[in-house]
């Protein structure tokens, strides 16, 4: 889901929404009318309280709507299966609708409703686990889910319109269901009575209208897996187009339900839609509900709202469609298990809109989301990816950290993993057995990584996914007159939650007519690395493409490494067996000396330090029995200076 305005507009909502959000992009205000929207229901702890002794398959939903009222006159019939012996059902329902009756075929059911919104049913007899059944709720009230809640009356160009929006726990405010992120129902069926003169907007595919009297029954039918939250409908006086989409060996129908004032507008930017759809398609895995249709429906909220088959937006902006529409795969097919893990869905759409699409159709916008984001995430030195606490809307819905660094790890992954991996690694997980169309944890992500990439990515979610905060690189280079680079890599961190960043770090060496990049992997702090640059450079840039979280990076140019003539500094043999023999001449006592050898990446195999003593002084440094034979750099620090020696072992 995505909002754009900021908390000031709120109040301005009923005025008319134009559509021009082409490149307008704040995540921050994206994330904000997210939040307001829901800090009433979960700040009164109103979760899901549906029973945790069945599921539902399939819900058969009749819906009576009238646009010009605020009332829902319903008939929700959920087909159920017991998960433990029970004689009881309880359901999510506000208490602001009223149930008329609960019928199973004929048999008229005892029920009550209570104050914490839910409905209790009494079967007829006890159920055993496994029995399957249905039964039909019978209610009608006017929803208490306005103003930016689940369920909207409001108008458009002097039009009335009735909207839902039930992310996170709205649904209950409308319609009875199980409302938790534990149960998708396998298909539904609904079934939407309205005056003749408007037409309505729902999941799935529209079979038939019939027309009755001075209403028509617009039947809509959606046979995949379906979250209640993404349970929608819309009903207004529309103007509807329908465009196709060729999706490999499918073709299939996308069809806008649009306000007849800005239909030629929406229509005209149509093409943003379908090549998002192609490139999706083709990058993940195929469109999740190909054998149906994609649609957006307009609607009067600050953004838009992920339904499933059905995109609810205000606007026919860049960001805003792509968004929603990547939501499709990324939090409709496989939705986030828990609010702690909301990443899974937004980081990903966030993903797709800020980067994925416009690399693949605006380089420079692409460059431009890159940076803006990257600047809002290190706005503050502090906070982590997985939510730390679940019953905080702004926590929740935070876009620097659940939207912005959520795409940013994202990012990072693909870096880290290349290209191939990465994307071989998202289609395993959309294709998932056990995650595709269903629930996902960041553990599950995580698995189908690591599997197509043949890596250990624990250390990556711990500092970036669990852990705050960011790197800050400090890069202290030289070159010899050969043009060898000596190069000295240290970092801070932002948050003690992680002491050190590892990390692929990109260094590109350049001069006015030449440039070099090169790729170090960042393992250790002070990590020392030696490159064949082939030109003199005049500076370094650190991350250059910024594909790295981090802030006030330092690149310093050291003057030129002297010779050991210079310095006094002798070192045999070499190359040497088992120890290094270090001799130096220095006419004051008292400076410290610390030898160290490293390997070639980067790594500290060997240390020894001591004192100058004012005349010819002489240091050894013993190497592990085991050291492989080859190439080694041994760095000889004095009080401070330090100069670089190639070393080979035998």
């Amino acid at each position: 889901m995505k909002s754009k305005f900021l908390p000031v507009v709120l109040l301005l909502l009923t005025a008319k929404i134009n559509a021009q959000e082409q490149v307008i992009k704040k995540t921050n205000d994206i994330a904000e009318m997210e939040k307001q929207s829901r800090e009433k229901r979960i700040n009164n702890g109103l979760v899901s309280l549906a029973s945790g002794n069945f599921t539902v398959h399939y819900y058969k939903c009749e819906w009576k709507i009238n646009p010009s009222k605020n009332y829902i006159t319903g008939k929700v019939t959920p087909h159920f299966i017991i998960t433990g012996a029970t004689s009881s059902l309880v359901f999510d329902l506000s208490n602001a609708l009223r149930v008329d009756s609960v019928y199973m075929r004929k048999t008229k059911l005892l029920f009550s409703q209570a104050s914490n919104q839910t409905l209790t049913i009494q079967l007829p007899s006890a159920y055993a686990n496994g029995s399957m059944d249905s039964l039909s709720i019978f209610y009608q009230g006017a929803p208490i889910g306005g103003g930016f809640g689940s369920f909207v009356k409001s108008t458009h160009n002097g039009k009335p319109v009735i909207w839902t929006l039930s992310e996170p726990y709205g649904a209950r405010d409308w319609w009875p269901c199980r409302n938790g992120l534990d149960d998708k129902a396998d298909s539904i069926d609904i079934d939407i009575i309205h005056p003749t003169k408007y037409k309505a907007s729902s999941n799935g595919m529209l079979v038939s209208t019939v027309l009755k009297g001075k209403n028509i029954t617009s039947s809509f039918r959606h046979r995949y897996p379906i979250a209640s939250y993404l349970v929608a409908l819309a009903v207004t006086n529309f103007s509807t187009f329908t465009d196709s989409v060729q999706l490999g060996n499918k073709k299939m129908p996308v069809i806008s339900n649009i306000y007849p004032e800005d239909s030629a507008t929406f229509h005209s930017t149509i093409y943003m839609t379908l090549n998002a759809l192609q490139l999706y398609n083709n990058k993940f895995t195929q469109y999740p509900f190909v054998n149906e249709r994609y649609g957006q429906t307009q609607f009067g909220w600050g953004g838009g709202m992920e339904h499933q088959t059905n995109s609810f937006i205000t606007s026919n902006g860049e960001n805003l469609v792509t968004h929603e529409l990547a939501h499709q795969w990324f939090g409709d097919k496989i939705t986030c298990g828990s609010w702690q893990d909301i990443w899974l869905n937004e980081g990903f759409a966030t993903y797709c809109a800020d980067f994925l699409y416009p690399e693949n159709n605006n380089v420079a916008q692409y460059k431009q989301n890159v940076k803006s984001d990257l600047d809002y995430i290190v706005s503050a030195p502090y906070g982590s990816v997985k939510v730390d606490d679940t019953t905080n809307t702004n926590r929740i819905f935070d876009g620097r950290l659940s939207y912005d660094k959520g795409a940013f790890l994202l990012r990072m992954l693909r870096f880290t993993m290349t290209d191939s991996a990465f994307f071989k690694g998202i289609r395993d997980y959309l294709g998932d057995p056990l995650l595709q169309y269903n629930f996902a944890r960041t553990a599950d992500l995580q698995r189908n990584l690591e599997a197509a990439s043949g890596l250990n990515l624990t250390y990556f979610f711990n500092q970036w996914y669990a852990g705050q905060g960011y790197p800050s690189f400090t890069v202290q280079w030289s070159q010899n007159a050969t043009n060898q680079a000596n190069i000295t890599i240290s970092q801070t961190t932002s948050h003690a939650s992680v002491s050190f960043f590892q990390v692929p770090l990109q260094l590109k060496f350049k001069n006015a007519t030449q440039e070099k990049t090169i790729l170090v992997q960042h393992t250790v702090n002070n990590q020392l690395d030696i490159e064949d640059i082939g030109f003199k450079a005049d500076t370094v840039l650190i991350d250059p493409d910024n594909y790295l979280i981090s802030k006030n990076n330092k690149s310093i140019k050291l003057a030129s490494v002297k010779t050991v003539a210079d310095l006094n500094i002798s070192v045999a043999p070499n190359p040497f067996t088992d120890r290094i023999n270090v001799t130096l001449q220095d006419k004051a006592a008292g400076k410290k000396v610390m030898l160290q050898l490293f390997d070639n990446a980067g790594q500290s195999v060997a240390t020894n330090t001591g004192t100058t003593t004012g005349s010819r002084s002489s240091y050894m440094l013993a190497t592990p029995r085991n050291l492989s034979p080859g190439n080694y750099v041994l760095r000889v620090t004095v009080d401070g200076k330090t100069t670089i020696h190639n070393v080979i072992k035998k």
